[in-house]
């Protein structure tokens, strides 16, 4: 009898090296950076060339440190991931990418994370090295320990948001920091929901500390947190002055369509990958969309009274 330790290297479609090593890497997920580093660049009064390049780089830096996190963590977890019907076709878990080769590579993105760290003293260091630490300590210990394990992995893009306002120098935004830990916290739970659901408990021993229905409480409260904190946010740390009212009103409806819609995903189609259902679900990312002029737009003539009295005479 087969085992699954070698059925998917003895049935898998023989891949190109670099192209497993690019999916350990995970590129759908460098999107995280991208969104989340640069959300300080709205706490300052004028994007300059050198700000916005330092956030830039800090985005590159922490796309870095997630790929080598990503090297590790499947490294770490072969034995498990070869228990559950899709992780087991990963490619270090499939043999395809031998341990050795990951070793190697995550030692080479880290040796470049040093460099840049080192050649760009604006790019502050802490939060960067932290979500490493963090990283380590939830491989060896934290994902074993129920309801920690998600709080870890939403601490992580808390990081990210701390990386750019650190990199700008602007004054911490509390309530947007609230805010993305509770919807990266829902977001985990969804997927903790799916994986419970798909492969049971035996490939992530946290799971034990979980029911679908302990999953589906949290799923609520965190998406309760998450509008209130975001909500906060807008009406004071987002600095919009008269607009801050009327942009808080105007995302009410958005902002609970965005979550009540994920909620969907996750309770009725049962998709866990929070990545597949905000890139490819075509509701959520329009509602975001529209969200984002209007938020743009309010930011925009808050801080130019000119054109907002300009437009506000045109309506008038």
């Amino acid at each position: 009898m087969t085992t699954l330790e070698t059925t998917p290297a003895s049935t898998a479609v023989p891949t190109p090296l670099l192209l497993d090593l690019l999916r350990v890497a995970r590129p759908a997920h460098w999107v995280k950076n991208v969104l989340v580093v640069p959300a300080a660049l709205l706490a300052v009064p004028t994007v300059s060339a050198s700000s916005a390049g330092h956030v830039l780089l800090a985005t590159v830096a922490f796309t870095l440190a997630s790929i080598a996190v990503y090297f590790g963590n499947d490294l770490a977890d072969r034995r498990r991931d070869r228990l559950h019907p899709v992780k087991r076709l990963r490619p270090i878990a499939s043999g395809r990418v031998s341990g050795a080769v990951a070793v190697a590579v995550a030692t080479g993105v880290l040796g470049l994370l040093a460099l840049l760290l080192i050649a760009v003293p604006d790019v502050p260091p802490g939060p960067i090295l932290a979500y490493l630490v963090l990283n380590v300590l939830y491989c060896r210990v934290l994902k074993h320990i129920p309801l920690v394990d998600a709080g870890c992995v939403a601490a992580g893009f808390v990081l990210r948001v701390l990386e750019g306002y650190l990199t700008v120098g602007a004054p911490v935004a509390t309530w947007l920091l609230v805010a993305v830990f509770s919807l990266c916290l829902l977001l985990v739970l969804g997927k903790r929901r799916q994986e419970l659901s798909v492969g049971g408990s035996a490939h992530r021993p946290a799971l034990r500390g979980y029911t679908v229905e302990l999953t589906d409480h949290l799923i609520q409260l965190t998406a309760v947190l998450t509008a209130v904190a975001f909500l906060l946010y807008l009406r004071g740390d987002a600095q919009l002055g008269a607009f801050a009212e009327p942009a808080m009103l105007a995302s009410v409806p958005l902002a609970l369509f965005a979550l009540a819609r994920y909620i969907q995903a996750v309770l009725v189609r049962g998709v866990g990958d929070p990545v597949l259902v905000l890139l490819r679900d075509r509701a959520i990312v329009g509602t975001g969309l529209v969200w984002g002029v209007l938020f743009v737009t309010a930011l925009v003539l808050s801080r130019d009274p000119a054109l907002a009295h300009r437009l506000q005479s045109l309506i008038n």
